[in-house]
């Protein structure tokens, strides 16, 4: 019998023999074909695990064995220890994962996580990655420090802040009240923080909700003087709220414009003709949904007629858009469903109910083409990144419009353009009304946007009051903050005799000790500048729609230095109270089926880290 050559070779130390012609590597458990030669296993070295290939080839240099011995064995050395500094950052990666991706603190203790960890680092796993415990008390701990941060960004914003506010029951049937706060930044870019998810144990009054919005702010040292206006749904007792909080701080109130346009679609697809149409349309989706069979040759029939493989959308009660988004898919697949439908396996002889009427077809295309403005609307207003509150006249105005313009065949057709027509008009009729005793942010928001200064969505009349609203905003805020022109205060030597009795008596309240040699005083002279400013920037050229009216501001802040902090303190409101929605979108994955016994207190510190924690990791604050 023939005896087994010698191993030299240090490539051995990652492979053992398993047949006569058959060799497996030690790492990846991968099995290569052996004739005698090393060379395949080195070349899978370098391929497949490069810390363990030695580059240079081997040769009677006891030298260079010793340099490769080395290479093996601190490979081997960094595959088996981890070092307390490297699993404490695997540690806190570990917690990122879970406060990012919103998963239960109970996965640690999961057998595929451990499992998945052992894969990566079996020292770690074995005597490093702490329980559930240890990582609740490192998400709370967390929380202290991000809520600590976000106190003291707020702490140094200049300019008016804008909340928006809702209520929310999770799955556990507890009651959370979501509060967001908005501001403009030094650099002019649009912030949000969420403030709380804060667990409601009460009943939800008006008068309750004021005592809780207050409760947030003392939390976070949030004067009240500090708050320009909240956006809230149309809850009644919400709006209850706000109108307490507008008597008592003098917050504006602004009902969000989401919920607006739902009102108003709501309403109108209420007509029984469209009523119809839609259910039958939901019933069709729900058949492909559940039918596999009619799923199958839905995909087959797609593919025959070059149609778009995409899947039917089943509307949700409380989003219509998702119900424009179901219309639009089924026109979209309209003849593979047919065809689908008229196959004879997927429907019997007899039961042809699931298809639409021509009638009905013909109704989903007006429907299709009336809401898609109103689509196009929410989507507009809905955005975070940039301001929605000054565009909202324009909006309303441009819906109107497209109302008005709307020509339809069918009578639920027309009936479904007069029904919001009349809900426009009922809901926003007083969004551009000038008040003397109120302001009216929404039209002071348009005004200070550059792209909407020529307020061409007023009268002439109501235009000059608007600008006038303005210039004495502005004069009130050149008061408050002691603002002056460029050139600086006019210096003036004093006269050493006092004023004669009748220069006394002559003397208005506004004049000053000093005047100039008009005998305009120096409060006079501010108020000029002030008033020159608001005419200057009202006589400029509208900036075009799709440019960004903040980066305006940023580059002409130096120019408009009184109008520049009436703009962060309107175009920071948001159009609607998604960010607030958003808050419990997040809320919902954490109160999760799996997660349904989380502590309300938990819940505010897991969803405050998933909202805010991003700004924080990143430096945007």
């Amino acid at each position: 019998m023939a005896t087994r050559r010698q191993r030299n070779s240090k490539v051995w130390e990652h492979f053992k023999q398993t047949q006569d012609k058959s060799v497996q590597c030690n790492i990846c458990k991968t099995e290569l074909s052996f004739h005698g030669s090393t060379s395949a296993m080195h070349e899978h070295l370098k391929r497949k695990h490069v810390l363990a290939c030695d580059n240079d080839e081997e040769g009677p240099s006891s030298r260079a064995k010793k340099v490769r011995s080395s290479s093996m064995d601190g490979f081997v050395t960094k595959l088996a220890t981890c070092t307390p500094q490297q699993a404490n950052v695997l540690t806190e990666s570990i917690l990122n994962m879970l406060v990012t991706d919103m998963r239960p603190l109970s996965m640690v203790e999961d057998e595929g996580f451990k499992e998945m960890i052992k894969q990566f680092n079996p020292d770690y796993h074995n005597n490093y990655l702490p329980g559930r415990s240890h990582f609740t008390a490192l998400m709370e701990k967390k929380y202290h420090a991000t809520f600590e941060k976000v106190k003291e960004t707020l702490r140094g914003v200049n300019s008016f802040l804008t909340l928006t506010a809702d209520v929310w029951t999770s799955r556990a049937t507890e009651a959370y009240l979501g509060v967001s706060c908005h501001f403009l930044s030094e650099d002019w870019k649009m912030k949000m923080f969420n403030l709380s998810t804060m667990p409601l144990e009460e009943r939800h009054t008006g008068a309750n909700i004021l005592t809780w919005m207050e409760q947030v702010l003392a939390k976070f040292d949030i004067l009240p003087t500090k708050i320009k206006a909240v956006v809230h749904d149309s809850g009644s007792n919400m709006v209850a709220a706000m109108r307490l909080l507008e008597e008592k701080h003098g917050w504006a109130s602004i009902r969000c414009a989401g919920h607006t346009l739902q009102l108003v679609v709501n309403t109108a697809l209420k007509e029984t003709t469209i009523s119809r149409a839609l259910g039958a349309a939901r019933q069709l989706v729900e058949h492909f949904k559940r039918s596999e069979l009619a799923s199958t040759k839905l995909k087959m029939k797609q593919e025959q007629m070059n149609v778009k493989q995409n899947a039917l959308i089943q509307d949700v009660s409380t989003r219509w858009n998702s119900t424009f988004h179901m219309i639009e898919r089924l026109l979209e697949q309209r003849w593979p469903l047919t065809a689908t439908l008229s196959d004879p396996e997927v429907t019997p002889r007899g039961k042809h109910y699931f298809d639409l009427k021509p009638e009905q077809w013909e109704l989903l295309e007006e429907l299709k083409q009336g809401l898609a403005p109103f689509e196009t609307a929410t989507v507009y207003l809905s955005a975070q990144q940039y301001t929605t509150i000054s565009g909202l006249p324009q909006v309303v105005k441009g819906l109107t419009r497209a109302v008005h313009q709307s020509q339809f065949e069918t009578n639920s057709g027309k009936s479904f353009i007069s029904s919001a027509e009349k809900g426009i008009t009922q809901r926003w009729g007083s969004i551009c009304t000038i008040s003397g005793d109120k302001e009216n942010p929404v039209l002071l928001a348009a005004a200070l946007d550059p792209r909407y200064r020529k307020l061409k969505f007023l009268t002439p009349e109501d235009g000059i009051r608007l600008q006038g609203s303005i210039e004495v905003l502005a004069v009130k805020e050149a008061k408050t903050t002691g603002t002056q022109d460029a050139k600086g205060p006019m210096q003036r030597a004093h006269g050493s005799g006092r004023k004669s009795t009748l220069e006394t008596l002559l003397q208005s309240d506004t004049d000053s000790l000093s005047e100039n040699e008009d005998g305009e005083s120096e409060e006079d002279r501010k108020i000029q500048v002030v008033i020159n400013e608001v005419r200057l920037y009202f006589g400029e050229a509208s900036l075009p729609k799709n440019e960004d009216p903040l980066e305006w501001w940023s580059a002409n802040e130096g120019r408009f230095p009184t109008m520049s902090k009436l703009a962060k303190s309107f175009l920071c409101i948001p159009a609607t109270s998604t960010p607030s929605e958003r808050i419990f979108s997040a809320a919902g994955n954490i109160c999760s089926q799996k997660r349904a016994s989380l502590s309300s207190g938990h819940v505010e510190m897991l969803t405050f880290l998933a909202m805010n924690k991003t700004l924080v990791q990143f430096g945007i604050i």
